[in-house]
């Protein structure tokens, strides 16, 4: 089954929690705060795989999750970093955040792309030690890793597409010219998925051709096979366009051409600057007025016109010699950057950073940030209880309470731990 589509979740992995320790030895007095940090959460990482032709895989396992980095030990032991995981996607795959539509990576080379960082790992508490705070019973939570949930599409890479209606003659021309084997009848719509074969032309010289299928009125807007396949003309350096000049199905050649550019064009406006060179098959079955005709209203265009005879490969080598010739001229298949985030600013940060509610004279406080720090603090510990004062204070969170009317004496609650409130 050929998929080339998919969506699935991606989460990477978090940081390991700093450690709370203290060294114990014989001999040595007061050996102070001992606790390592923890270790980075992995990575979620895609690699093409030449071995794969679609994504297939995808359809059964959706959800993708990295380790978890090792927590911090004692001894100042820090925790081990966390295994990548790499998920293998066949090239040419197009990674996007489902959201934004941001290009994450684009897998077309062999190089592994980086698309959700694990998070760092937490500090032990040895990062707390001060003069005046030498016995931090408190450490640092590791931090969350990147999750994103993603879309998968698969863009293949070739140099050359083959686009027209069905039963011109596509399948048919890449049979001959390379060793791929697609089915090939006479009938609408036989080849269901898009067939690529490598063309030979001499020792050190080849490119690859692409048989687009499914295109017709209307595939731009996912009639027939061509909005699913449209995808994959988007790369090629090259179109060859093929037309029936004989109109053996009762269609007029000049229309079918037409309609197929007002296709490309329809589905992406960039298609239409795209170099073509126009072949005219089924030669035997048209008359030289036929021909004739045709070829002078593909020139009047701007447009190579080569007549001919796919399934007996007549006239076919000029056809590729031309292709060749400006396939050398033309620059290499397109490739996507990767986007960068959306840059997050400090007012994006204040607005949105701490939630307050009054439930029945209960003032509660939710942030995410906040649940992460509260992690590693031991509200048994006086000094640990000072550090996470200092958060609420230079966080923003006390200011935000005084704001919606909180005063001496109500009660507050973050997380179901609930305090009085002291000015």
């Amino acid at each position: 089954m050929f998929v080339d589509y998919a969506k699935i979740h991606i989460k990477a992995g978090d940081g390991g929690d700093g450690a709370v320790a203290f060294h114990r030895e014989k001999y040595v007095a007061a050996g102070g705060p001992d606790g390592g940090d923890g270790g980075k959460g992995g990575n979620i990482v895609f690699v093409a795989d030449t071995n794969l032709s679609t994504l297939a895989d995808f359809r059964y396992k959706r959800k993708y999750k990295a380790q978890k980095g090792e927590n911090g030990r004692g001894g100042r032991c820090r925790g081990k970093n966390a295994e990548d995981l790499v998920i293998r996607v066949p090239m040419g795959t197009l990674i996007r955040e489902e959201s934004s539509g941001r290009i994450l990576a684009d897998i077309s080379d062999s190089e592994p792309h980086i698309v959700a960082k694990g998070g760092k790992g937490g500090w032990g508490n040895p990062h707390f030690a001060t003069p005046v705070r030498q016995v931090p019973r408190f450490a640092k939570p590791g931090l969350p890793g990147e999750e994103y949930d993603v879309i998968l599409e698969l863009k293949l890479l070739a140099d050359v597409g083959l686009v027209g209606f069905p039963n011109v003659g596509k399948s048919t021309l890449v049979s001959v010219v390379s060793e791929a084997k697609p089915e090939i009848a006479n009938y609408h719509f036989t080849t269901i998925t898009p067939v690529l074969g490598v063309v030979s032309m001499g020792e050190g010289s080849s490119f690859v051709m692409a048989d687009i299928p499914g295109l017709i009125e209307g595939a731009w807007q996912g009639t027939g096979l061509g909005h699913q396949f449209l995808r994959h003309v988007e790369r090629c350096r090259l179109l060859v366009h093929i037309v029936d000049v004989s109109g053996s199905e009762g269609r007029d050649p000049k229309e079918d051409f037409d309609q197929i550019n007002s296709e490309l064009e329809k589905f992406n406006p960039e298609l239409a600057q795209r170099p073509m060179i126009v072949a005219g098959n089924k030669c035997d079955m048209a008359t030289d007025e036929q021909i004739g005709e045709f070829k002078k209203y593909v020139n009047d265009k701007g447009y190579d016109f080569f007549p001919i005879m796919a399934a007996i490969r007549y006239d076919v080598d000029p056809l590729l010699k031309k292709i060749q010739e400006m396939l050398s001229q033309l620059p290499p298949i397109a490739r996507y950057e990767a986007e960068p985030a959306p840059v997050v600013t400090e007012a994006d940060f204040d607005d949105h950073s701490v939630t307050i509610n009054n439930v029945n004279g209960i003032y509660t406080v939710e942030a995410n940030w906040l649940l992460q720090v509260m992690r590693g603090i031991d509200f048994d510990d006086y000094e640990s209880l000072n550090y996470f004062q200092r958060v609420l204070t230079n966080g923003g969170v006390i200011d935000a309470l005084k704001e919606k009317g909180c005063s001496d004496g109500d009660t507050v609650s973050i997380y179901d731990v609930e305090f009085e409130f002291k000015e």
